[in-house]
């Protein structure tokens, strides 16, 4: 599956904003206040963003709810349906752009949008090329028992099962490697 530049980055926000929601009550928001909407917006490079409000904060953290079930839905066709009605709510707008010197790439969202609606077309997008390619189950959250974290496996063969092979991933396989030892010895 060929994946350009710009819907990388729209995978990108996406995935991270997914992972900003808390994954129970114990932990907390990682979007807490419009400062760190801002630096959200700010490391994703995303464009075209005015002055950010309270409302912005909240209409994102919506979005993000929204997006934690695409990632959460068990067909394409499910997926599809969640995919559909957020980019329509988005009033997408697709134009080609060339800014900030990257070459042509699409924008989906309409000139002037919210920072909600900008993410919600654009990474709504994203999502959908996946769909469409017949590769929705790339679309997954960390097997890990502790962690829920959202990903894309871009992997071959479809075969990544954990947000972070070094966090995540190693975790378990060395208390498998202990148990199995434990259990040798025992």
């Amino acid at each position: 599956m060929l994946i350009t530049h710009d819907t990388r980055c729209a995978l990108d926000a996406v995935v991270d904003l997914v992972n900003t929601a808390p994954e129970d009550d114990a932990t907390e928001d990682a979007l807490p206040d419009v400062a760190a909407l801002a630096d959200f917006v700010r490391k994703h490079e995303i464009s075209d963003v005015g002055v950010l409000s309270e409302l912005d904060l909240s209409a994102v953290r919506k979005i993000r709810a929204r997006f934690a079930g695409i990632f959460a839905a068990p067909d394409a066709r499910s997926a599809a349906g969640l995919i559909n009605e957020l980019v329509a709510a988005a009033g997408t707008t697709p134009r080609l752009t060339d800014h900030d010197g990257y070459d042509w790439h699409v924008h989906y969202f309409a000139p002037g949008a919210s920072v909600a609606d900008h993410l919600a077309a654009d990474c709504g997008m994203a999502l959908a090329f996946f769909v469409v390619a017949g590769e929705q189950e790339r679309l997954r959250r960390c097997e890990a028992p502790d962690c829920r974290r959202a990903f894309v496996d871009l992997s071959r063969n479809r075969s990544r099962r954990y947000c972070d092979s070094r966090t995540c991933g190693n975790r378990l396989h060395v208390a498998a490697y202990r148990a199995r030892r434990k259990e040798a010895a025992g």
